[in-house]
């Protein structure tokens, strides 16, 4: 494992991509502390930690919302429209032929999603400016909302910039390195939060120990979900061409058991952030309405309304990925071309029915677990009295970045005929197996 770490050094554009990765991310975590022109830093410091769905949005910042950054909106914008976009392309002919048309058709998405995410980083700009206005830490004149604005709308263009460029010169997804480095930046806060909670006696080394168990077990769902796969037996029929005899072999196609990855539950969390953060700011803080409050409080986490519409929409895209990204019919008509058939199935049509029958089941078992994963930690959260930065939705952002990390990196050694990762783990007896 070591040495296959050490080979990635050794390969200078490999190593260039890891430092070309670092470096943006550096970028970022240095935007995290540049503070809105116009806000003053002692007042922010002053209003305490936030909460609710504003404590998940300060999350996915790295910390930038809670103290009113440049980069406060975060990456969510650009999540937010891209999920417009993949709804709205299942939907609306012209844009379900840009996606057939391949790389040119992908571009001109792309390019759509790109004018959505500054319209909405445009709105939740003004949300945000507003709230730094009822919050008292910025004055309430045109000029500090104009230039705060633009500067939370470019910080959100930034960053979306960012992640693309990690995307094609780095290594890895961008977008998803740059939510998994903010999750990260949360780990101190979380240590001080279960010390002072020790220090403070709220609960005693045996609750520390179940705590500790709990998560540890939650991480090893976490990468089960992530990992596993459904094995379907192919074979292959015999083709004799000239003197020579083909196929005849017996492989086996893997379905994965979660295809969305942690792509499901960081979508549920945008839907489920943007309209609560938009009552929240645009509601004046303490000048809420009656049924505002009402309604922020039913959609609450913890609440049984907020786990109930957070685990569907867990669901939903969690077929909703898996039908975009993955074909029965395409499958089952590549098997047909290579000569390869499901035993006990005819090859075509028969095929892509049997193979679309098994996926609809287990990617509804791997909904039901990342749905336990995601809602368990807000329902445990009273029994320990201590904030769970690290909660399942966290925990799944984690795990399933940090693997496809590993993944990528794993290919790229391959690719180079050195030995990877996962491979050196199976030879020496040790790693993943």
């Amino acid at each position: 494992m070591l040495e296959a770490f050490l080979n990635v050094f050794k390969i200078e554009d490999l190593r260039n991509k890891i430092l070309f990765t670092l470096g943006l991310i550096a970028v970022y975590r240095l935007g995290v502390q540049i503070v809105i022109p116009g806000v003053d830093p002692q007042a922010v410091r002053e209003m305490g930690e936030v909460g609710g769905w504003m404590q998940l949005a300060d999350m996915f910042s790295g910390g930038a919302f809670s103290q009113f950054a440049i980069l406060a909106l975060g990456i969510m914008p650009y999540i937010s429209a891209s999920i417009i976009m993949q709804l709205l392309t299942a939907v609306i002919p012209h844009l379900e032929e840009l996606k057939k048309q391949g790389k040119e058709g992908r571009d001109k998405i792309n390019v759509y999603t790109r004018y959505l995410t500054v319209f909405i980083s445009l709105v939740q700009g003004l949300g945000m400016t507003l709230h730094a206005e009822h919050s008292a830490v910025a004055p309430s004149t045109w000029t500090f909302r104009f230039v705060s604005v633009l500067s939370l709308t470019a910080g959100a263009v930034f960053i979306m910039w960012l992640g693309e460029q990690i995307s094609e010169y780095g290594i890895g997804n961008g977008i998803s390195l740059i939510i998994y480095v903010s999750i990260i930046a949360s780990l101190p806060q979380f240590l001080l939060g279960v010390f002072r909670a020790w220090r403070a006696g709220q609960f005693n080394p045996f609750n520390f120990a179940t705590l500790f168990a709990l998560l540890l077990a939650l991480f090893v769902i976490c990468v089960w979900v992530e990992t596993a796969d459904r094995k379907i037996p192919v074979k292959y029929s015999k083709q004799v061409r000239g003197r020579k005899v083909y196929g005849g072999q017996q492989t086996e196609l893997p379905l994965k058991v979660d295809y969305s990855g942690v792509i499901a539950v960081i979508f549920a969390s945008s839907v489920m952030m943007f309209p609560a953060l938009l009552v929240q700011f645009f509601a004046g803080g303490e000048q809420m309405a009656g049924w505002l409050r009402t309604l922020t409080i039913w959609l609450g986490r913890g609440s049984f309304l907020y786990a109930l519409i957070f685990g569907g929409l867990i669901v939903f895209f969690c077929y909703f990925y898996t039908a975009i990204t993955f074909n029965p019919n395409d499958v089952a008509d590549n098997l047909k071309r290579s000569g390869g058939f499901v035993p006990g199935r005819r090859p075509g049509p028969s095929t892509a029915e049997y193979i679309d029958r098994i996926l609809t089941r287990i990617t509804l078992v791997g909904a039901l677990v990342v749905v336990f994963i995601a809602l368990i930690p807000e329902f445990i959260e009273p029994w320990f009295g201590v904030q769970l930065f690290f909660g399942g939705t966290s925990l799944l952002i984690m795990v399933g970045v940090g693997l496809d990390f590993v993944h990528q990196l794993e290919s790229q050694l391959l690719m180079r005929h050195y030995e990877g990762f996962m491979e050196s783990g199976r030879v020496k007896g040790r790693g993943f197996g």
